[in-house]
């Protein structure tokens, strides 16, 4: 059975030479003895360890408490989630579950061994007054060899002592005052963010053919935005995977600050190579799209219907809601699923790759604060030209798609500001912010809009079970109740967002 927890824990250069004493550790009432323990791990990657560039690795190891199959995947604040399986899910192969939620980063390449490593292990708990652990640390001796790499660099057995403070059921701050401790005592955290890392590190360094722009250039800013923003759709490809809460919303967001960032700098960059990327975005977006909008819808609704008066049997409207909309995310994430194990979605991660690596920049995008501030004023006219149309026309059909276009110019613009921050200065602070209130209101307002036929379909199908519907009408009601006072808090927000990005 496949379990999964988050790992909160830091990883230190050496050992201490004497024990850590409970005095002024928070909630520490003793520090005892955990024991020992003889481990042996085989490592599973690539043959150019694309797993562990993503920050992903996956381990078979035997001895220990935690004996079985480890996949370890970047989870949000540095704390990373573990997926594990028995030992006996699988011997010379990693098991199919846990080979499904790497694809992405392994780009359907088969795993192979990579490296293998002995620990000898002394464990030490953080315990308090109920003999409670707050935190296990402990000092491993390690041996470890890769023996993928034939009798190449990594081939010879690398030796080292290294020290683990893993948070239990103590608070994250308990991890601070500890690496106090160990600082004054001479430790310090490792480099290398797990014990592979350390020994293939020397095959993990940045490709040497990665375009560094001139410093405080839009070029400079574009580059490191493209490349925060692509780590994270490595990042949290595995958490889609695994279905983790607010990861599909995470992904979809992340593709769409890459393509709004593209499209803010068209005139920056060779759209000969952008133009496909951002097909091929937008595409994958929409994918994730549906399963997003099943799950806020169903959010929403239900969310709402619970607060109906009786009369509307809230709990009778908000529970088919609920049910109704969570299949419909099933199917939803599924197919989304099936998109990521493709040969197109493997396509548009290496181009992706190659956009973080080289981004297809004209000499223009060299410029510095000026260059970054005239693209922040171009989007933030379209934005307002966009709403200023919107708020002309009278309430309807037409005026909500107006609104929603606005709407999408606003987030661009917000995005935009977000990528050109270091070049652009406050003015660039100023007009997120001013987008953001232009994007708010209109948000609610498109919520409403979707909601409509949303509820009316949920109300027909309550009815051909013989349901009493009256509650999906009051639900319906309450979609455009505050519909003008949105557009109102839009128009305000407008005035602010008139005044120029100055150059």
């Amino acid at each position: 059975m496949t379990t999964v927890h988050e790992e909160n824990e830091r990883k230190y250069d050496g050992a201490l030479d004497r024990q850590l004493t409970a005095d002024g550790l928070s909630q520490v009432s003793g520090v005892v003895p955990g024991g020992t323990e003889k481990l042996n791990a085989v490592y599973y990657d690539t043959p150019d360890l694309r797993l562990l560039r993503s920050g992903i690795t996956l381990r078979r190891r035997s001895g220990g408490g935690d004996a079985g199959w480890h996949l370890k995947t970047p989870g949000s604040n540095g704390i990373r989630v573990e997926t594990r399986l028995p030992l006996a899910a699988g011997h010379k192969r990693p098991p199919k579950e846990l080979v499904r939620l790497v694809r992405g980063a392994a780009r359907g390449e088969r795993l192979a061994p990579v490296a293998r490593l002995r620990t000898d292990r002394t464990v030490t708990l953080l315990v308090d007054a109920d003999h409670r652990t707050l935190a296990e640390m402990v000092r491993d001796r390690v041996s470890a060899k890769a023996p993928s790499m034939g009798t190449g660099p990594g081939s010879e057995r690398t030796e080292w002592t290294e020290t683990e403070v893993e948070l239990a059921d103590g608070d994250p701050g308990l991890l601070d005052e500890v690496e106090e401790r160990l600082r004054a005592r001479g430790l310090r955290r490792s480099a290398a963010s797990s014990k592979l890392g350390r020994v293939l590190g020397a095959r993990l360094e940045a490709p040497a053919d990665r375009a560094e722009p001139p410093k405080g250039s839009v070029a400079a800013a574009l580059t490191g935005y493209l490349r925060e923003q692509v780590a994270a759709v490595h990042a949290l490809d595995p958490a889609v995977r695994l279905d983790r809460p607010d990861s599909v919303h995470r992904l979809r967001v992340t593709v769409r600050r890459i393509r709004s960032a593209l499209a803010a700098h068209r005139k920056l960059l060779d759209r000969a190579v952008t133009d496909p990327l951002d097909k091929e975005l937008r595409r994958f977006g929409k994918v994730l799209g549906r399963a997003r909008d099943a799950e806020v819808l169903g959010e929403r609704l239900a969310g709402q219907a619970s607060g109906l008066p009786a009369a509307g049997r809230p709990a009778e409207v908000s529970a088919r809601i609920s049910a109704r909309y969570a299949r419909r995310y099933r199917r939803a994430h599924r197919t989304a699923l099936q998109a990521m194990d493709g040969g197109r979605y493997f396509a548009l991660l290496n181009a992706l790759d190659e956009l973080a690596a080289r981004p297809p920049l004209r000499k223009r995008a060299r410029r510095g604060t000026s260059e970054a501030r005239k693209v922040l004023e171009r989007q933030r006219r379209r934005a307002v030209r966009r709403l200023g149309t919107a708020l002309g026309l009278p309430p309807g059909s037409e005026r909500d798609r107006a609104l929603h276009r606005a709407r999408k110019a606003a987030k661009r613009a917000r995005y935009a500001a977000e990528c050109a921050a270091p070049a652009a200065g406050r003015p660039a602070e100023r007009l997120r912010k001013r987008m953001k209130g232009i994007q708010r209101p209109l948000g609610a307002h498109q919520d409403g809009v979707v909601a409509e036929p949303a509820i009316r379909d949920a109300a027909a199908e309550a009815r051909r079970h013989g349901e009493d519907t009256f509650g999906y009408g009051l639900l319906y009601a309450a979609q455009r109740s505050d519909e003008e006072q949105q557009v109102a808090a839009a128009a305000k927000a407008r005035k602010k967002a008139r005044k120029k990005v100055k150059g």
